[in-house]
């Protein structure tokens, strides 16, 4: 695996994005450009992952690939892009950890759109591209087991997707044993249940069918 600098990060960071964004018109227009990006990253596994991705959806028919996103990340919650999820479910933790994603996003000098949410996997790899890239980092690797069982989800269904949540986990510092058992049982337990009447935080926001 090649060691990625700083600005090669935030250039995964920047593609992931997009790729891990609803993809609507805007992303098929990007296309050229995202695999540009990608071409000059080092040669390795993260290159190598978005660039087949990039593949994917070039050949893939724009319908099509808007039915393969939604039936991913909309339709079973254990490929949830939110990272808040993994960890506090629908509780009233997760209301306060996603201040902290909203507080970040808002330092970086970007805003949401309505009904979108700051912990999808999509806006924090953006918050890096606009800036807050030590502030991404902090918050993907506090959430790296959530993030680890999204790569692990997807690539049970056989889904692209994988390659790039995994090239986002290049970025970051490898996981270790016990970081790999927490998630063994965070997959075992499954998030906290608790029901408390968070609507606003529901499992499916903006990005997800709706695009930005």
């Amino acid at each position: 695996m090649t060691a990625l600098s700083q600005d090669q990060a935030r250039t995964v960071h920047m593609v992931a994005s997009v790729l891990l964004g609803y993809p609507d018109e805007r992303l098929h227009r990007a296309l050229p450009v995202l695999a540009e990006a990608v071409a000059g990253l080092p040669p390795g596994t993260a290159r190598g992952r978005l660039r087949a991705f990039c593949d994917f959806a070039e050949a893939t028919a724009p319908a099509d690939l808007a039915a393969h996103y939604v039936a991913m990340f909309d339709m079973q919650r254990r490929c949830c892009p939110y990272l808040t999820y993994y960890t506090y479910g629908d509780t009233r933790g997760r209301g306060a950890a996603l201040l902290r994603f909203k507080r970040a996003v808002r330092a970086a000098g970007f805003e949401l759109a309505d009904g979108e949410l700051p912990d999808h996997v999509s806006v924090v790899c953006e918050l890096s591209a606009r800036g807050g890239y030590a502030q991404a980092v902090r918050l993907l690797w506090e959430h790296r087991a959530g993030l680890e069982l999204l790569r692990r989800a997807l690539e049970g269904q056989g889904s692209p997707y994988a390659g790039v949540v995994a090239a986002v986990q290049e970025t970051l510092p490898p996981m270790g044993r016990r970081d790999r058992e927490a998630a063994l049982r965070l997959a075992a337990q499954g998030p906290p249940a608790e029901k408390v009447g968070l609507e606003p935080f529901a499992v499916r926001g903006e990005r997800n069918g709706g695009g930005r």
